[in-house]
């Protein structure tokens, strides 16, 4: 299997070796782990901040599990992205920061809440935040990463038998999925 970003040829068919279905897992999981609920734009993560806190005053740790909760596990912003974006809406007068128990929590000033107001909806509910099917960092890759891991592990610590097993769920999982397809 090359460096590349495309995987084998033949696809998971009969002609591909378990250590290359396993390479290709690899890849997959690599792949998807970069990107599921990481990509969203400065635009998104503002428009975010603004409508949780419309609704109540949060630190910054809760705004990331709440957006992450409320696009049902397809965006989790990182505290670098949600962070800098606090400090961006202190600098232009739309929330306070009061420190508590050594926690920082955020509440929006009423400029705050007439730029919330405006913006518009939260980008879970507009579906920029994976709730379309043919969104690359919806639930699909998700799903798929999470399937990548597993066989992965079963590679790591499985015995024969149990990586001979994960082949054959790996198998029938292939063909179910093209049926899917199939049924127009």
């Amino acid at each position: 299997m090359s460096g590349s970003n495309s995987f084998p040829t033949g696809g998971f068919g009969p002609g591909m070796t378990a250590d290359g279905m396993w390479q290709a897992f690899e890849q997959l999981r690599s792949t998807f782990e970069k990107r599921v609920g990481t990509r969203m734009g400065r635009g998104d993560v503002r428009a975010a901040v603004l409508s949780l806190l419309a609704e109540k005053p949060m630190h910054g740790y809760q705004i990331i599990r709440e957006i992450e909760e409320r696009s049902g596990g397809s965006w989790k912003p990182s505290a670098g992205s949600v962070y800098p974006t606090l400090q961006l809406l202190a600098d232009e007068g739309l929330l306070t920061a009061e420190e508590s128990n050594g926690r920082k929590t955020y509440a929006l000033t009423e400029a705050g809440r007439a730029e919330a107001a405006e913006a518009g909806p939260a980008p879970w509910e507009s579906g920029s935040a994976g709730s379309s099917p043919s969104d690359p960092f919806g639930p699909l890759p998700k799903a798929g990463v999470e399937l990548a891991q597993a066989a992965a592990q079963v590679r790591r610590t499985g015995t024969p038998e149990q990586v001979a097993q994960a082949v054959t769920v790996l198998d029938e999982a292939r063909r179910r999925l093209y049926s899917i397809l199939a049924q127009d």
